[in-house]
């Protein structure tokens, strides 16, 4: 049977990777015993057949068949007694008791090929399983075993990953992979980090810039101080995060095992009521049993037990390879149910960065768009403040020379003053100006900018518009979720109301739930939920934690995610995109739409089988076919979801 587990296998002969791109492990088949037993198993027959065909003597295919009946059917068999020590029936047990059955009635070559089809439909299984798994272990690869560390007095030491510590600063030459997760402290490059952040070019990185784990260096050599753990990088987090959902069951699966032992009891029952029945009537011994060790092998479920877990963990592990962590199979489950959204602002609709919009200076100052923000940007250019930073990078991006500020003061809440080129300079939060400058205000918060005035030697010289911009695909998911879920997706944020309605309005949202602190998000959510919706939010911040929690499903934005918003939610968008949200939910409707056509078809088979075998005389090597062929068919269904084509679907169809 198919596990439901993303157990690490050791894996030979993996495809090597181009730059950039998560490596492709492929598994060999005969790396797999499931697959060694199965050949092994398969060539004992192939060998016994031709002799019993041909009339020889039975000793000499006889051992041959044995050896097939030992090499397919000793694991299976030991399994199921080892469950049956726990007092569980395992299907594969009843299976091996069948072709036992069969050969002790003298249907030996029957039997054989009972042990040769289930042995080859678990090798299958196995190694569908092994390649689920390969897609998700490829991540791992994309870290290098060893780094660069550098000494305090300058020295190099090459060092394993795992050694490094919080604090360590390694060296990443031209052309290498980063260690760890840390921030540049000197060098500059372009990284190609696609495979975390999905940033299609490579991305220039100066001191001050973040890098991942896994990440290529370009041309330039980087300094990086070490900030996490290997343990708890990025990539780290991915594999361990997406090996923990592959180990959970969802609700659908969990009631088909409780239904699964229940099941089997009563097959038990019926295959003996259908071997002792027709026995009282007078049926010969090897008829009776015959027949009933075709019952037992034609309704045993394995192909409902296998409907469940692999187009769900084939879902989780193609959402993995592309920036989406879902926590466990309950989560892909659920997301497929959501008929309500609820998003978060600030770094979930918008990028969480602020940037200048405007630039006005004031008639009276006598200055231009540049002189102001020349002031204004060297005289923030000490302050660490976010709204700081975006008046600096504004500068930078427009090629302003910005000279040393001097006597550089900061009040929280108020701003910052300093003295540029023999000026007083104080930038801040506006106060005491004239009507025409209060009307600029106006203006601008009523546009959603958030408002900074520019003193120059003590008169009002200008304002800058700052505001925090849309996500470029924001508006496109929101109209995705509201054809998915059938209901427009509502804003609940901490913003205030004129700022919150103006973004909404950009996004295309109507409902608007502004100023609310942690406590009401959580309430607004309970609301929706109470009302008989499943609510999906997605949110990045702590604010968010608590309606995260509370949530039918949360959905986290990852790349500047708090860490409990991070712990709280059931899926993580690692790589930041917005649109990656539609896209699951799309994806997780087409696991849970196969799901259904897998019990479907197990149990077409199933009833198919049993009628044939009871109204019919169904011989047993097609019942074997037809049983193997239906649990081998259910468990290739469902790994349909794989493919890099069922992420392109279901893309597509959240962007619809």
């Amino acid at each position: 049977m198919l596990t439901s587990t993303l157990t690490p296998r050791p894996v030979q002969g993996a495809e090597p990777a181009r730059p950039g791109t998560v490596p492709r492990r492929r598994t060999r088949v005969l790396a797999l015993p499931e697959a060694r037993w199965a050949v092994a198993a398969t060539a004992f027959f192939l060998l016994a057949l031709p002799l019993q065909l041909t009339g020889t003597p039975a000793w000499t295919w006889g051992p041959l068949y044995a050896l097939s009946y030992a090499t397919g059917g000793w694991e299976p068999g030991w399994e199921g007694l080892k469950a049956l020590k726990d007092r569980t029936l395992d299907v594969d047990l009843l299976m091996v008791v069948a072709a036992l059955g069969a050969a002790a009635i003298g249907q030996v070559m029957d039997g054989a090929l009972l042990i040769v089809i289930f042995a080859t439909s678990g090798a299958l299984e196995a190694l569908a399983t092994a390649r689920t798994a390969d897609s998700v272990r490829g991540l791992l690869d994309l870290a290098p075993a060893t780094a660069t560390r550098l000494s305090p007095d300058g020295g190099e030491q090459v060092v394993p990953v795992e050694e490094l510590t919080v604090g360590d600063i390694v060296l990443v030459r031209p052309g290498e992979r980063v260690g760890a997760d840390g921030r540049v402290l000197d060098g500059a490059s372009e990284v190609d980090q696609a495979t975390i952040t999905g940033e299609p070019l490579p991305v220039p990185k100066e001191p001050g810039d973040e890098v991942f784990a896994g990440t290529l260096n370009g041309t330039g050599a980087l300094r990086v101080r070490v900030e996490r753990d290997a343990s708890d990088s990025v990539i780290a987090r991915i594999v361990r995060m997406v090996q923990e959902a592959s180990e959970t069951k969802a609700p659908t699966q969990l009631f088909i095992e409780k239904v699964e032992q229940r099941y089997s009891l009563g097959m038990v029952a019926a295959t003996l009521a259908v071997f002792l029945v027709p026995l009282a009537f007078g049926e010969r011994l090897t008829d009776a049993l015959l027949r009933a060790m075709t019952f037992m092998i034609v309704a045993s479920p394995c192909a409902v037990v296998l409907a469940t877990m692999p187009p769900l963990l084939s879902a989780i592990a193609n959402a993995g390879r592309h920036g989406v962590l879902v926590k466990s199979a309950v989560v892909m489950e659920r997301l497929g149910q959501v008929d309500a959204v609820a998003l978060d602002k600030t770094g979930t609709l918008t990028e969480g960065s602020p940037r200048v919009t405007d630039v006005r200076p004031l008639p009276e100052s006598g200055l231009d768009e540049g002189e102001l923000l020349t002031l204004a940007a060297a005289a923030e250019r000490p302050s660490e403040h976010p709204l700081a930073r975006a008046v600096v990078e504004a500068a930078r991006e427009r090629g302003l020379d910005l000279p040393d500020a001097e006597d550089f003061t900061s009040a929280p809440g108020v701003g910052v003053t300093a003295v540029v080129d023999g000026h007083a300079v104080a930038v801040g939060a506006p106060a005491r100006l004239t009507d025409d400058a209060l009307e600029r205000v106006a203006e601008l918060e009523e546009s959603g900018r958030t408002a900074v005035l520019v003193v120059v030697d003590g008169a009002p010289a200008g304002l800058l518009g700052i505001a925090d911009r849309l996500r470029p695909d924001a508006a496109a998911t929101v109209a995705a979720l509201a054809t998915l879920t059938g209901t427009a997706p509502a804003l609940l944020t901490g913003d205030n109301p004129r700022a919150a309605a103006h973004l909404a309005a950009e996004a295309g949202i109507d409902d608007v739930r502004a100023g609310l602190l942690p406590q009401d998000k959580l309430a607004a959510v309970q609301e929706m939920e109470s009302a008989g919706r499943k609510v999906l939010v997605v949110g990045d911040g702590v604010n968010d934690a608590p309606a995260l929690a509370a949530a039918h499903t949360g959905v986290a934005m990852g790349r500047a995610g708090s860490d409990l918003a991070l712990e709280t939610a059931d899926a993580v968008i690692v790589r930041d995109e917005l649109a990656a949200v539609p896209a699951t939910i799309a994806l997780s409707r087409r696991a849970r739409g196969l799901v259904v056509q897998n019990l479907v078809i197990a149990g077409v088979f199933i009833a198919g089988l049993v009628v044939w075998d009871l109204a019919g005389d169904l011989p047993l090597p097609l019942g074997v076919a037809g049983h193997e062929g239906s649990t081998v068919l259910v468990g290739l269904n469902g790994l349909r979801l794989l493919r890099e084509t069922a992420w392109q679907k279901a893309a597509a169809e959240g962007s619809a």
